[in-house]
């Protein structure tokens, strides 16, 4: 009887499978907490917009601050014991939630602390999760790993918070949590149970302790100074901003200048997810076709012709539009992180695999939140929206200087 599972290629790879569907359940469980611990904080805690607010901050304080030194140490140790710590901690910290919840002695402080916390792990975590994917795989393999990892984001991204959403309705928002700590717990034992040992990384020539900053700052230069490397970290940073500034003013947009009513504002939301997941079924065999170089200037463009098409949207219809734009802009968004994620890590020595994507993550992370400040000053329903829309939408047509790029 012939089998229903598919042959070659990563289906056939014991360990990434193990990693890919730990990574899955803790997507899905992800999902829930991003929504129930702010509902905590509103719902249980009588939160202000302030101090919700703070919390998100709090929460992304570490993203800025450890990003860097992380690179540093994910590059000193083996990343599989890091990326366990990392679900075994996160996993306690937000069990904390639920079991001072039935105590009776949630604060808005421990919510703080547990944000703190958890976004430092996370930091580690996603750090040492791009870095230790070339060490498991071939680098012949990674668009179709980073492929598949990506497919089941984009389908937790979708399906993930209205399951939260009547998960919090059934138990309530603070015992939700707990579906999270369970979600890391399942990633924690399929990594443990992975074969794939990895050798501890050895110390550099005349560098028996080595310190902090000369490693960050070779990080750096690594990615400043390489043909590559510097305009993919010019392209994704620069994109990213623009791309946060557009998303943080485009509901109001669509609410209050185009008049969407909630029903069709959520149907514009559902577009982007489903071109990511075309995304994320396509691209492999789109690189291979094409090239890894005519991929990622391709699916870049793709991304900044189709955020043109939510300025442009007409008054009087503007729904197409926009569908129409979102999902090419969730192809093209995800199928040029999947391809340069990929480069970067196949072409980057191993030893400063942590270094380099740290350093990719840190300047990312820190143009998304500049961004987010610079929304606050773009009210739309004003004069400056429709601005703010082109600004957002249309900047990121320069923002691709890939003229090395490899084919």
């Amino acid at each position: 009887m012939r089998s229903l599972w598919p042959h070659g290629g990563l289906w056939r790879h014991g360990d990434f499978l193990r990693l890919w569907t730990g990574e899955t359940i803790s997507q899905f469980g992800s999902q829930i907490s991003q929504l129930a611990i702010p509902f905590t904080a509103i719902l249980v805690l009588d939160a202000t917009a302030f101090e919700v607010a703070a919390l998100t901050t709090v929460e992304f304080l570490p993203f800025i601050i450890f990003t860097l030194p992380a690179g540093v140490w994910v590059d000193r140790m083996r990343r599989r014991p890091i990326l366990i710590a990392g679900d075994v901690v996160r996993a306690l910290l937000l069990g904390s939630i639920p079991i001072a919840y039935v105590l009776d002695a949630l604060t808005l402080g421990q919510l703080f602390v547990v944000g703190f916390l958890f976004g430092i792990c996370t930091v580690f975590f996603d750090v040492a999760y791009q870095s230790y994917l070339p060490a498991l795989i071939e680098r012949e393999d990674l668009i179709d790993g980073n492929s598949k990892l990506q497919l089941t984001a984009s389908v937790a991204s979708v399906s993930g918070p209205p399951m939260a959403a009547a998960l919090m309705a059934a138990i309530g928002a603070a015992n939700a949590i707990l579906a999270d700590c369970a979600s890391f717990v399942a990633s924690t034992v399929f990594m443990v149970s992975m074969r794939h040992r990895e050798e501890p990384p050895k110390p550099e020539p005349g560098q028996k302790h080595p310190k902090m900053w000369p490693q960050v700052k070779e990080g750096l230069n690594w990615v400043v100074r390489h043909p590559w490397l510097r305009p993919i970290a010019m392209c994704t940073g620069t994109s990213n901003f623009f791309s946060t500034l557009s998303n943080a003013i485009l509901i109001l947009y669509m609410a209050r200048t185009l008049g969407l009513s909630k029903f069709e504002i959520a149907f514009v939301y559902v577009a982007s997810p489903v071109g990511s997941m075309l995304a994320g079924l396509t691209t492999n065999r789109v690189s291979r076709r094409i090239g890894v170089g005519p991929t990622i200037l391709a699916t870049i463009s793709v991304s900044s012709i189709a955020g043109l098409m939510y300025p442009l949207a007409p008054q009087s219809f503007p729904l197409p539009l926009l569908m129409v734009g979102g999902a090419l802009f969730g192809f093209g968004a995800i199928a040029y992180n999947i391809t340069q994620v990929s480069l970067r890590q196949a072409i980057t020595p191993e030893r400063l695999q942590g270094r380099m994507n740290a350093a990719m993550r840190w300047v990312v992370w820190g143009r998304s939140r500049s961004a987010r400040c610079s929304a606050a000053v773009s009210r739309p329903g004003s004069a400056c929206a429709p601005r703010s829309g082109w600004v957002g939408s249309g900047t990121r047509s320069r923002s691709f200087p890939l003229p090395s790029a490899p084919s």
